[in-house]
């Protein structure tokens, strides 16, 4: 059977003129659908306010995954985006990218971590740079935010912090899970080195 273009077709609010009467309408069962627009707009509509109700600018930056067990903590502050460094048992990721693994800070006596510190100043270069082509006037803080798992080794977050203030990340802030009420919620502490 060849392929045929289809001709015109009259909108359904014409078939029932005078002028068009039943042409394009020979057939009961039409391949043509008609789209309502109406009820999709309002859909769209009420999903766009729900999506902008319930979007906080203050909500949750700290992304949890299933390697990291946050510590508890009961003073906090208020959060602010900044990078985040997460340290499980088995590996070091700034922003959801691996750096390196957890086992190879053990095996060396330096506090400096050369992949890490590598990776923290690309970082800090392109927050200048953003800052300096948005013209944002704000100078470099600092701030850094640590997700560590309860169970990683002092000697590991020693190590990942002077290689954080090193770089120029002094202001660290650790996160750590608050419970209120029943609920727990990611939020995050601060430290002075």
């Amino acid at each position: 059977m060849p392929i045929v273009t289809p001709g015109k077709r009259p909108g359904l609010r014409l078939s029932k003129s005078k002028v068009f009467g039943k042409k394009g309408y020979a057939r009961k069962h039409s391949g043509f659908a008609m789209l309502n627009l109406t009820p999709m707009v309002d859909m769209f509509t009420i999903i766009t306010i729900y999506l902008i109700m319930n979007f906080s600018a203050n909500g949750q930056i700290l992304f949890m995954t299933k390697d990291i067990q946050l510590p508890m903590i009961t003073s906090t502050m208020k959060l602010e985006r900044a990078p985040v460094i997460a340290i499980s048992e088995a590996s070091i990721s700034i922003d959801g990218s691996k750096v390196m693994d957890t086992s190879d800070l053990l095996d060396t006596d330096t506090l400096n971590v050369p992949a890490l510190q590598e990776r923290l100043q690309e970082r800090r270069q392109n927050i200048e740079q953003t800052n300096a082509i948005f013209g944002q006037g704000e100078q470099f803080h600092g701030v850094i935010d640590i997700q560590a798992d309860q169970k990683i080794k002092f000697q590991i977050l020693k190590k990942v912090m002077f290689s954080c203030s090193s770089t120029g990340f002094s202001n660290i802030n650790f996160a750590g899970v608050q419970h209120s009420g029943g609920s727990s919620a990611p939020a995050k502490t601060a430290m002075n080195p």
